[in-house]
């Protein structure tokens, strides 16, 4: 670069001396030109990207099995196991006696008639294996159910059968709970299906708890 400017150099005063002036304007334009094309090769050149410069990530097959044979495995989370509250083993009707007491033990209470006196109302037990329905007055008089399923939802807990769905949910802590059967309608001889029950431990808590002196 430096020997082209001393030869531009040279033939520029040469041409100086020349007594026609067109000819000294034509080339100072062409030097200047040769000096702009000059600086601008050299920004192009100082721009254009080295391949020294270049980065590759090259990740061979050995360093491939190290980084998944770091990682962890995924942690498996088995099922969760829902179980049957013990309470749904015996479980006994109940009816709406005083629904303005706030008292819950005033509130629910036995049926006297089905319970008393046509002795047609029916207990329930429930367990993983099996839901027996049996006669409050004769615990021979039963209607099983084998094939269900069970799933909870709060205080809900819904079975399952071919024919019907089952809900039983807790409205009160004494417990209270409320049956709605779901499906083809439950026709049961001499054990019809009561829409509240509590736990037959619990029960002497209600005021209306047994038939008395009844003798029917």
């Amino acid at each position: 670069m430096a020997e082209n400017r001393d030869v531009l150099n040279k033939g520029f005063w040469r041409i100086l001396q020349n007594d026609n002036p067109n000819i000294v304007i034509y080339f100072i334009r062409m030097k200047n030109l040769i000096i702009s094309l000059s600086v601008a090769t050299a920004l192009l050149a100082s721009c254009s990207p080295s391949s020294d410069k270049k980065t590759e990530t090259n990740t061979s097959p050995e360093t491939q099995i190290e980084v998944a044979a770091s990682q962890p495995e995924p942690v498996k989370n088995d099922p969760e196991i829902v179980e049957i509250p013990d309470d749904f083993s015996t479980l006994v009707p109940i009816d709406v006696l005083n629904s303005k007491s706030p008292n819950v033990h005033d509130k629910y209470g036995i049926e006297f008639s089905g319970n008393c006196y046509s002795c047609d109302l029916a207990s329930l037990s429930i367990t993983k294996k099996q839901i027996r329905w049996t006669n409050v007055c004769d615990e021979k008089d039963t209607f099983e159910i084998d094939d269900f399923s069970y799933t909870t939802e709060g205080n809900k807990t819904i079975f399952k059968t071919p024919e019907r769905t089952y809900i039983l949910t807790q409205i009160d802590k004494a417990p209270v709970y409320e049956l709605v059967i779901e499906g083809k309608k439950l026709e049961l001889k001499n054990k019809r299906v009561s829409k509240y029950f509590t736990t037959k431990k619990v029960l002497p808590l209600f005021t209306e708890h047994d038939c008395g002196d009844f003798e029917g």
